[in-house]
């Protein structure tokens, strides 16, 4: 066992915290990864107050993990000391069921290991995420990060950008397609930037006009405020496909009417009850429909295509010592649009201090 810095949520109130973690040995398939950055989620923020179920205190949150591999085992064939890393929502998988079998470990059907607030599935020791300097995972479960693109936004690739690449690479979306974003957040802005680099006509649905010009710098072709009656009636019957990235409850009734025939409508933030009526649906057969994240070669892929296209998130990076008040502004939502912590200069404070 190797002992790990980290910042841990003691209980379900109290603030995030200095803590100690223990990293397992390097099994014959593990790699160990060095972490440079660790993005800031807000399922971080809802874990840690046990917002989605009982959570497994202490709990390290963070699962957009970019670092450097530092050690291999034995075994290992995908990568080597020095090689970039990233670590993503999940640690492991049953790796035997259907899903599994397509590449699919996010649906896995006996469960997958979440990089945090989970247990190891041998051991059932609890699973740490990345607010920590170091991380052990098997290869199978760590993807290669691209030289070429700036690691402080590649973190944010690993939750919110595969959230919303996998809706659109699975509905295979590109050139000559309309598509649209409900809300512009860490989801809605990478949404934006896949989308218009798939080749589709985008449009950010928002309420505030204030986010409009943002859109518009993103690459969105098009802004219509979901309040203004007289837009969403020009709208109607317009688009092949949406995402929705609202994370709590709302009525989907005046965005299904946006669609076209046959068109999709794809829930990928909310995680409450949301008001649908069949006669939108029934009467120009559309679809509503969920996304998870992807699964490891699905978010591969997205790496790769967001290389290729030079895609990183919009990022404001803060120290470690700061995420309390990162949390508090979270709420807020103020922040453009994803805070990203910088675990190397963590790394050595903690060193400096242990000297």
């Amino acid at each position: 066992m190797t002992h790990v810095h980290a910042f841990a949520a003691p209980d379900a109130t109290s603030p995030l915290q200095p803590h100690t973690i223990e990293r397992r040995d390097l099994k014959p398939t593990d790699i160990k990864i060095e972490i440079l950055y660790s993005g800031v989620c807000h399922s971080d923020l809802h874990q840690a107050r046990s917002e989605w179920g009982p959570s497994i205190y202490p709990l390290v949150p963070g699962h957009e993990i970019v670092g450097r591999v530092v050690a291999v085992g034995e075994q290992v064939t995908r990568f080597k000391a020095g090689d970039l890393a990233g670590v993503g929502c999940m640690v492991d998988s049953c790796q035997h069921c259907d899903a599994c079998a397509e590449g699919l470990e996010q649906y896995c059907e006996n469960g997958a290991t979440w990089t945090y607030n989970s247990r190891e599935r041998d051991t059932k020791a609890p699973t740490h995420g990345g607010y920590s300097t170091e991380i052990v995972v098997t290869e199978g479960f760590a993807v290669h990060v691209p030289e070429t693109l700036d690691l402080k936004g590649v973190a944010p690739l690993l939750c919110a950008g595969i959230t919303m690449y996998s809706p659109l690479n699975h509905w295979k979306i590109g050139k000559g397609h309309k598509v649209a974003i409900v809300g512009l957040g860490g989801l809605g802005h990478m949404g934006i930037k896949l989308a218009v680099a798939m080749g589709a006509d985008v449009t950010l649905f928002t309420t505030s006009q204030g986010k409009a010009e943002d859109a518009l710098r993103l690459g969105a072709h098009h802004v219509i405020l979901s309040n203004d009656k007289a837009a969403m009636k020009a709208a109607r019957s317009s688009f092949d496909f949406i995402i929705s990235t609202v994370p709590t409850s709302h009525d989907l009734n005046p965005y299904l009417v946006t669609l076209k025939r046959d068109g999709h409508l794809v829930i990928v933030g909310a995680l409450e009850p949301v008001g649908v009526s069949g006669v939108p649906l029934a009467l120009q057969r559309r679809s509503v429909a969920g996304s998870n994240i992807g699964g490891i070669a699905e978010t591969q892929k997205m790496l790769d295509f967001c290389a290729e296209h030079g895609i990183v998130a919009d990022i404001e990076m803060i120290r470690m010592q700061d995420i309390n008040t990162a949390y508090e502004r979270m709420l807020k939502n103020d922040v453009k649009y994803r805070f990203v912590i910088d675990m190397a200069a963590f790394r050595a404070e903690q060193d400096q201090a242990a000297d």
